[in-house]
């Protein structure tokens, strides 16, 4: 079906570092019923190598150094943010009070307070404000969300969510606590997303430098296990390295009083070869091959989001509110490695 111009949602994004790119990528080529207009990267030249090749139904779209100017172009209807980190609040407020809607990757705050002030803003504005945590598109993991929210597994009892990297290509440019802020927070929406309805109470978390030990002074912390409790009794693992040789990693699984329910496979395909080497498959190396269909997902209801369309599930569309309890656990870590003690939620900020 051919979609005219008034339906496309039109959209910028801030940011083109790789996950900025391959966004770009995406919302030129793969999201039925919306088009990138512009990108806006503070490195000259930075936004012009992205936009140059993804020429849509309006045209190439335009390049931006300043964040502020495409968020105040009346042709973009909704803003993607994959800057860094501690840019991510002021842009959605920022976003928010121009009238668009946002779309910004995780972690959406790097404090409780920020994160209060970016919701405000989409709240007060009355726009949509959807958080990059993909894990809830991918089919497997939606799949197994369902199964718990019908009860298929009874109360849960004890969840596990397991995310291991391939590599630190530059184990000097991660910064302190990447492992929670920017890693372990899709576990930890992940956890509160499968036990929903229960709120985590106490989290207790032990880090170290295992495959970099040569940048723990810098703050590198490359291996990481998180225990934390909910108010409904379950206790929930989350665990994490940057070293997985064989390839990017993540499951989860969730154990309950009547059975259990797993996800996530690190096979890029169902293919096997059997063979005198021994049975072998292809594996998904990066994040965006194995989760290659969750990211074009979410982004999909992004587009649809600011389409006016209703969202196909609410509970699958992670908000603000969602980032937020991520971001409450990721601190408390935090303050539990650095205090080498449990860590009751809401004594921390």
């Amino acid at each position: 079906m051919t979609i005219s111009p008034q339906s496309v949602a039109r959209i910028g994004l801030i940011g083109s570092g790789w996950i900025g790119a391959f966004h770009a990528e995406t919302i030129a080529h793969r999201i039925p019923g919306a088009t990138l207009v512009g990108v806006a990267d503070p490195q000259p030249g930075a936004a012009e190598r992205v936009a140059g090749p993804l020429t849509g139904p309006l045209g190439e779209p335009r390049a931006y150094l300043e964040a502020a100017a495409l968020i105040a172009d009346p042709e973009v209807d909704g803003v993607v943010i994959s800057s860094p980190a501690f840019t991510h609040t002021d842009l959605v407020v920022a976003a928010a009070n121009a009238g668009k809607s946002v779309f910004v990757e995780k972690p959406m705050a790097l404090t409780l307070a920020d994160a209060d002030r970016a919701i405000a803003a989409a709240a007060s504005a009355g726009v949509h404000l959807q958080v990059g945590f993909n894990r809830r598109f991918a089919r497997d993991f939606a799949a197994a969300r369902e199964v718990i929210a019908q009860g298929g597994v009874g109360t849960p009892q004890l969840l596990r969510s397991v995310t291991r990297d391939p590599g630190l290509a530059n184990p000097g440019a991660v910064k302190p606590w990447t492992i929670f802020l920017e890693t372990l927070i899709h576990d930890f929406d992940t956890l509160n997303w499968f036990n929903a309805g229960a709120r985590p109470v106490e989290v207790f978390a032990m880090a170290d430098a295992l495959v970099a030990p040569e940048f723990k002074s810098a703050g590198l912390l490359d291996t990481a296990i998180v225990t934390i409790r909910y108010n409904n009794g379950a206790i929930a693992t989350a665990e994490a390295n940057f070293s997985a040789a064989y390839g990017y990693d993540v499951r989860g699984e969730v154990f309950g009083s009547a059975g259990m329910v797993t996800a996530g496979d690190l096979h890029a395909t169902g293919m096997r070869h059997y063979s005198s080497a021994g049975a072998q498959s292809p594996t998904a190396r990066l994040n965006i091959d194995l989760f290659h269909q969750a990211y074009t997902d979410e982004l999909v209801a992004f587009a649809d989001a600011v389409r006016g369309k209703a969202p196909r599930r609410d509970s699958q569309v992670p908000s603000g509110h969602d980032a937020r309890a991520a971001l409450e656990i990721a601190l408390a870590c935090i303050a539990s490695v650095d205090e080498q003690r449990p860590i009751a939620l809401g004594q921390h900020s």
